[in-house]
């Protein structure tokens, strides 16, 4: 039988999700979005999670993308959201609002863990590295496909600065880079986190993956294979579905 779990991804801007086929990743739904309220308190975000679920009729165990640190369920960094998220249990929240069984985790977390089950990474068992350029760099570590959570290496100290605002693609924008120009400096990064981590497969993602054909030919590696992202903006919606099921299978 066909599993299917409602998926959804907070983000800066907006609030996206949608049911999530288990078996290839695939939405059965259409993908809902609702603006991030403002500001984004964890009632007001509970209440977006609550319209989305609403629109899609949906009842049973849902996934959520959180924009920061999560643990056990925790909130312990507000990124995008507001700071009154911190130390508050967000899966007990979410669970309470919506009346339905919700599992929360790190945003860039659940965007790898689509990639890892169902695209780029699919079948992978080394070490491989997720990196989301956006606004931030969300990152993300497996070896032997086990997720090692809350990874921050977007927030490594690289040219004594955030490596993020060194290199992200909002740096691309607000420096007004071309795209060859960026993209030596995400070389420069990607050689310093292989460096340090030595992975098998970096994995590239966030939302200017979908540009790929205009800078993808200017980047390079050392040893590990670079890949593009496949799964875009469904991602996180698709990675916090499986992760959900996981975790409510091994709860029951």
């Amino acid at each position: 039988m066909a599993q299917h779990i409602l998926g959804i991804d907070i983000g800066g801007t907006g609030i996206k999700g949608g049911v999530v086929d288990l078996a290839d990743g695939s939405l059965v739904t259409d993908r809902f979005r609702v603006d991030t309220p403002r500001p984004a308190t964890p009632q007001a975000v509970a209440a977006a999670v609550r319209a989305i679920s609403a629109h899609h009729s949906y009842e049973g165990t849902m996934g959520v993308a959180y924009p920061g640190i999560i643990r056990n369920g925790i909130a312990l960094l507000a990124a995008n959201v507001d700071a009154s998220f911190l130390g508050v249990d967000v899966d007990a929240l979410f669970t309470e609002v919506t009346g339905q069984d919700v599992h929360v985790m790190n945003d860039g977390d659940a965007a790898a863990v689509g990639e890892m089950q169902f695209g780029a990474a699919a079948g992978e068992a080394g070490t491989v590295l997720f990196l989301g350029f956006g606004t931030g760099i969300a990152s993300a570590l497996f070896r032997e496909a086990i997720l090692v959570p809350n990874m921050e290496f977007g927030h490594l100290e690289f040219k004594g600065m955030d490596a993020e605002h060194y290199c992200a693609a909002s740096a691309r924008k607000r420096e007004g880079l071309s795209y060859e120009e960026w993209a030596g400096r995400v070389n420069e990064y990607l050689a310093h986190v292989e460096m340090l981590l030595s992975p098998d497969v970096i994995i590239f993602g966030g939302g200017v993956s979908k540009k790929w054909e205009r800078f993808g030919h200017f980047l390079h590696t050392e040893h590990a294979q670079l890949r593009q992202a496949e799964l875009l903006n469904n991602a996180g919606i698709a990675g916090a579905a499986h992760w959900a099921h996981r975790a409510a299978t091994a709860g029951a």
